[in-house]
């Protein structure tokens, strides 16, 4: 059974930002590229597009909370893929 997604206020604010959609944002929680973990456990999820990766980082529990997201430069992150 899929959890259900919930999008903090912080996010929001950040796909509004950068010109993002939630619909994106739930392209990188449901289908990622590569997923790590981060501080406090929190994971990450990455989803690689053109010269960009899509980041979101969200905890899971009973369901999955984005605490933030962020547009970076692929390359940055080349030995993650």
């Amino acid at each position: 059974m899929k959890k259900p997604i919930r999008i903090s206020e912080h996010a929001t604010r950040r796909i509004k930002k950068y010109g993002l959609s939630k619909n994106m944002v739930i392209e990188v929680l449901t289908k990622p590229d590569k997923v790590l973990i981060g501080h406090h456990e929190r994971k990450i999820a990455h989803k690689f597009k053109n010269n960009y990766v899509l980041g979101v980082i969200y905890e899971e529990n009973d369901f999955k909370t984005v605490i933030t997201v962020y547009p970076a430069r692929r390359e940055r992150y080349a030995e993650a893929v």
